[in-house]
């Protein structure tokens, strides 16, 4: 559970009014109209942009030169998808945040969403988070 959010005001915000105005503030409308800003997205989670590169297992650079690259946008879809799902689950953005950096999942040996997501298993935790809601309205 969630207890106090040391996001910013604007931040904030944007966790408030929900996934919809979360993925517009990700837009990258400098970059083209469908490019997701790796930096924004890096800010969100309150991670660097190497660690993201990392996540993203491209080069350091290629998120601050190449943010449009295919395999950075490829990766932060993914990451959306799976924070899409998990938001509609909880019903709370900043709880499906904290879920994907931290939490431990035993059906996949304590590894966190993140992790999934970088090892490329989003289809793998998408029917785990799809089996979670069927059991919740099951």
């Amino acid at each position: 559970m969630i207890m106090a959010s040391t996001a910013a005001p604007n931040e904030k915000l944007v966790l408030e009014r929900g996934f919809e105005a979360f993925l517009e503030s990700l837009r990258d409308t400098g970059a083209g109209a469908t490019v997701l800003s790796p930096k924004r997205f890096s800010d969100a989670l309150h991670i660097d942009l190497q660690t993201l590169a990392a996540q993203a297992r491209v080069h350091r650079n290629t998120v601050s030169r190449a943010p449009e690259s295919e395999s950075v946008q490829r990766f932060l879809r993914e990451a959306m998808r799976v924070l899409r799902a998990a938001t509609d689950l909880s019903g709370d953005l900043e709880r499906a945040l904290f879920w994907y950096r931290n939490e431990p999942l035993q059906v996949f040996n304590y590894r966190t969403p993140e992790q999934l997501v970088s090892d490329g298993r989003t289809e793998d935790l998408l029917r785990y988070v799809e089996s979670l809601h069927g059991g919740a309205a099951g």
